[in-house]
Formats: structure tokens, C-alpha cells, sequence
């Protein structure tokens, strides 16, 4: 017989600036992830040595990430010994692949608490240093597609073509990001999904620092191209170069957290649940244009769970780039009003292995406040595959 697998908290951290004079760029990695694991346990009052295990998304798994973080973690937040943990890797979604995992163990009977999350530090780990300056690719996949694969800037460039989107679209989007994010910030509505950080210095850190609310389209319309390359243009003559770091998402530091257990063990523990998963999803695309996965993923997820997207309340939709959401949007025919309705990573900050669980912390808890019923997040992933996640408030 199969469990239902409920979540019955998410938090996550503040979102820092990934350089080194971010917020949280004083903080070890492990350090910032374990105060937040131990508090996901305390305010519900539960015995930590109940986990089952501890599944920790995890981008750049190199120097101060390299030790599987969530189990230093755990210990170093006081949970027993007996707790494992394991580091789960699928780029972007690497914390919403972990969400996954956990409620399909519980699903499957074979866990009945799993806490699943992320952590990165940006500022500390750079993106890329887990690869050594060494070809991750074989030469295999070069002949594929040869003469090779691109970044994920010169990919976004190619959906920003093949989806006819202009730099003033891309730019309008961007600062619409800011501009949500702000009002939701001004109006309280992150407050019940983060845990303020005390930084070595005995500051506390109770804010996103990377919105900024004066951002409008004519300003970033002054960026220069990030991604600009004569041989690539050669190669891609469509392209015009109109990615910037003002309509891309941000470097950041963060760490999230869900607790997920069996719905019969919540009743048992007297908690009430805040959702229920109602369907997953993950597939590939083409890792040529890399970011375009969310689009059949979602479609996937929807037929899965036998839902149109009218009867989806909430999207979130990674806004790695902006074109990603913009191109979704077409696709789906989603309403723009529902999609990302509270900003996205492009204000609050992409800290890779931790930002499926932030995006599904904001989605759950703003499913709550707005008492609203269905809730869709999905997120494109290096190698172009995707995670959809579809969930039904409790």
C-alpha cells in the first residue's frame, strides 16, 4: 500500500551575495546548512534521531562542500550518530531531485522521515571548481555535437532566438523580478520561510540582500552582453546578444529545508502537514539549447497528474535566465499573473544545490498565505534535463 508523503515544514536562509563580501560568506557551508537543520527539527519538537535520512542537493562538491555536507551537518546541529545523509547532484534541481527522492522513500515505505534540502556557497565554492579545469564532456558527447557544447549563457542566447524574445522583454522581466520580490519582502510575506543566520561576527542576517528595488528595464538596459563571442556568432548567426548579469540570476549563498515524513506519522506526532505531492517529473532535452527541459517536464507533470495549467494557482519556474520563464510561458500559455508571482532567482538569487527547496519553500508558503490549492515548480538543469514538482496545499 502506498504512503502519502506530506511536507510539514520548509525554510530556508536568507539568500546572500555570492562574492566575498556577501552576508554569509563569513559562514562554512556546513556551518550555515546545520543551524538550519536544527532548527527544522526544534520548532516542531521532534527527536532528530527519528530521520530516516538526510538527502542535501549539492552543486560544487570540491573543498569546503567535498565532505558530504549534509552529514557534517546533522552533526554538527546534534543529531545522533546513527543519522546518514547523502549529497544528490542534478545541477540546479539538485535540491528539488533530493525533495523527490525523499517523498518517493516515504512514498515506497522504506523511510517515514527524511529531511531534504540544499546548500551552496557560492562565494566560498566557486560554480565550476568541482570540474579541475578538466574536460567534463568525453569525446563522445564532442562528436555529438560537435564542434561542442556551449554555456549555459550562450545557450540561453539561443532560447532567447528561437522563442523571438528582444532585450527589452528579457529586461522588463528582470526588474518585474525585483520589483515583486520587494513588495513581497516590504509586506512580510518571506518571513514565515526564513530562519535568520547569526554570522561569526554576532550579526544576524534576517533579509535577502540581493533584491534591489530601484532595478528598472532602462537601467539594465545599460549592461553589456556577458556572453558576447565573434566564433559563436559564426557558428550561431541568430543570436544577438542580449543576456546580461541584470536578466540572468544571481551568485548567491543559501541553504534550504523541507521536512517530509509519512502522512500517518505526522498524525502520530500531532503536526499539521502544509501540502502533499500530487506528481514528479524529470527529463531531458537537448544539451545543445539546455534550459528548454522545464517545458516538456511540465507538460509531463500536468498529464501525470491528470491537471491542466488553469487549474495550477502558483508557478515556479527558475529564472536561471529570463528568457527560461519567458519561453515556459509561451509554451504552456500560463498565466503571467501566476508565474512567479514573488520574484524569482534573478532577485533572490540562484545558490545552485539549494535553490529547488527555496523555490518550493516560497511556493508552499505562499500557497498557504494566499489560500490558494495547486502549486507547480520546475527548474532547467545543466546537461538539459529538468525536475517539475506539482503540489496540493493541505
Amino acid at each position: 500500500m502506498t504512503e502519502a508523503a506530506v511536507i510539514v515544514d520548509a525554510l530556508r536562509t536568507p539568500m546572500g551575495r555570492g562574492k566575498p563580501d556577501g552576508g554569509l560568506a563569513g559562514l562554512h557551508p556546513v556551518d550555515l546548512l546545520a543551524a538550519l537543520l536544527k532548527e527544522t527539527v526544534q520548532r516542531h519538537d521532534i527527536d532528530p534521531g527519528l530521520v530516516d535520512d538526510v538527502m542535501i542537493g549539492c552543486v560544487s562538491q570540491s573543498g569546503e562542500q567535498s565532505a558530504t555536507p549534509g552529514r557534517m551537518a546533522l552533526l554538527a546541529a546534534g543529531f545522533p550518530e546513527h543519522v546518514p545523509s547523502t549529497t544528490i547532484d542534478r545541477k540546479c534541481g539538485s535540491s528539488q531531485q533530493a525533495v523527490h527522492f525523499a517523498a518517493q522513500s516515504i512514498m515506497a515505505g522504506a523511510n517515514q522521515l527524511v529531511i531534504a534540502g540544499g546548500v551552496e556557497s557560492m562565494s566560498r565554492v566557486p560554480m565550476g571548481s568541482a570540474r579541475m579545469g578538466q574536460d567534463p564532456f568525453g569525446q563522445g558527447v564532442q562528436q555529438r555535437y560537435a564542434p561542442g557544447l556551449v554555456s549555459q549563457g550562450v545557450a540561453a542566447e539561443l532560447v532567447t532566438s528561437r522563442y523571438q524574445l528582444d532585450r527589452e522583454t528579457l529586461d522588463q522581466y528582470a526588474a518585474q523580478s525585483h520589483q515583486r520580490a520587494a513588495a513581497h519582502r516590504e509586506a512580510g510575506a518571506f518571513r514565515d520561510e526564513i530562519v535568520p543566520v547569526t554570522l561569526p561576527d554576532g550579526r544576524v542576517l534576517s533579509e535577502d540582500e540581493t533584491i534591489r528595488p530601484a532595478t528598472t528595464a532602462e537601467r539594465l538596459s545599460e549592461l553589456r552582453p556577458s556572453f558576447q563571442d565573434d566564433a559563436l556568432k559564426q557558428r550561431f548567426p541568430e543570436i544577438n546578444w542580449s543576456i546580461t548579469a541584470g536578466n540572468a540570476s544571481q551568485i548567491t549563498d543559501g541553504a534550504s529545508a523541507l521536512l517530509i515524513m509519512s502522512e500517518s506519522l505526522a498524525n502520530k506526532l500531532g503536526l499539521k502537514p502544509l501540502a502533499r505531492f500530487v506528481s514528479f517529473d524529470v527529463c531531458g532535452d537537448s544539451p545543445l539549447t539546455m534550459l528548454t527541459a522545464p517545458i516538456p517536464s511540465s507538460k509531463r507533470a500536468l498529464q501525470k497528474a491528470g491537471m491542466s495549467v488553469d487549474q495550477i494557482d502558483h508557478f515556479e519556474v527558475n529564472e536561471a535566465f529570463a528568457p527560461v520563464p519567458l519561453a515556459w510561458r509561451k509554451e504552456l500559455d500560463a498565466d503571467p499573473e501566476r508565474l512567479n508571482p514573488r520574484g524569482g532567482a534573478i532577485a533572490l538569487g540562484h545558490p545552485l544545490g539549494a535553490s529547488g527547496a527555496r523555490l518550493m519553500t516560497t511556493l508552499v508558503h505562499a500557497l498557504g498565505q494566499n489560500g490558494q490549492r495547486y502549486g507547480l515548480q520546475t527548474m532547467c538543469e545543466a546537461g538539459g534535463m529538468a525536475n517539475t514538482t506539482i503540489i496540493e496545499r493541505l
